[in-house]
């Protein structure tokens, strides 16, 4: 399938109705006579972001719209905008305007013929201290899980070719990552200097209790790690419990005396009890994720669309 020399801007949007046309009017100007589309996607914000939207839209043909019908994470209402673009080159980035649309031009530089990924990374980022390094942790982490050491250069503000979108076409199911799936795609990433701008308004939505929760997704939807820890983990318990056996029989038959009684045995019921837990949790993760493929859970509901968004979707 081909796509129309452009560029699509997809921007998930939660809550940031003040901010909306402000957010609009920077990426207009940076892309100038270029031919653009600007996809702005309500992730269920509740309030009056829709109207901002429409609104907008409205007065901008080049903006479209989409409202999903619940709160389905930053990722999912990425890929929604995604499936909808039309044009051949596709940038993300958050509403916050911390990532600086006048910036656009440094990624789309580095987007060459032998480049399809383009992230753009900052040495200084306006954000606290318990989020730059909840995110530096889960983006190591990333890395790790995929085997891709270049996640750790990862961000919301990319640059790519929508026709990588075609490795990910299918249903998915819920919990999905966009940095994951473009991994599906293609390992010709790179990354571009950019600069991380104060928030415009009002505070990060993403918690550290999301931000934990994101990761458990990860590792149990992109990859088998998880699994190999947890085996690991048993292998490691049993060994534990061998030595364990080796002190507690042993012992009295070298110096004599009586076989420890019950504090010993509290303490490894209460270790080999904690594993099983543990590894439990682990299965019910990945079970989790099968029964909802199963009952093919969508992963992301779109509830309401501008006109001229329904218009491209037509066609």
């Amino acid at each position: 399938m081909g796509f129309s020399h452009g560029l699509s801007v997809v921007v998930p949007v939660y809550r940031s109705e003040r901010t909306l046309r402000t957010l609009v009017a920077r990426i207009s100007a940076s892309l100038g006579n270029q031919d653009y589309e600007i996809i702005l996607v309500d992730d269920a914000s509740g309030d009056g972001t829709w109207r901002e939207i429409s609104a907008i839209s409205i007065g901008n043909t080049r903006v479209k719209g989409l409202r999903l019908g619940r709160n389905s994470g930053q990722h999912s209402a990425l890929l929604a905008g995604v499936r909808v673009a039309r044009f051949a080159t596709i940038i993300t980035l958050d509403d916050d305007l911390q990532n600086p649309p006048e910036e656009i031009s440094k990624l789309l530089a580095v987007l060459t013929a032998d480049i399809d990924v383009v992230y753009g990374v900052s040495t200084t980022i306006k954000q606290n201290f318990h989020r730059r390094l909840g995110s530096k942790v889960a983006r190591k982490f990333f890395a790790s899980m995929l085997g891709f050491s270049s996640a750790v250069s990862m961000s919301s503000f990319r640059v790519f070719r929508t026709e990588l979108r075609n490795g990910f076409d299918s249903s998915l199911g819920p919990n999905i990552s966009l940095d994951a799936l473009l991994t599906w795609s293609t390992s010709r990433f790179a990354v571009a200097e950019v600069s991380h701008d104060d928030r415009a308004e009002g505070t990060s939505h993403y918690t550290f209790r999301k931000l934990v929760r994101f990761m458990m997704d990860m590792a149990t939807g992109y990859s088998t790690l998880p699994l190999r820890m947890a085996t690991a983990i048993g292998f490691t318990t049993i060994m534990f419990g061998l030595l364990l056996f080796v002190f507690v029989a042993g012992r009295p038959l070298i110096y004599g005396g009586a076989v420890p009684g019950f504090p010993l045995l509290a303490c490894s019921i209460t270790i080999f009890s904690g594993v099983q837990i543990l590894l439990l949790g682990v299965l019910g993760e990945y079970i989790g994720r099968m029964h909802f493929r199963v009952m093919n859970k969508p992963t992301y509901m779109i509830a309401e669309m501008t006109i001229d968004a329904t218009t491209e979707l037509s066609n």
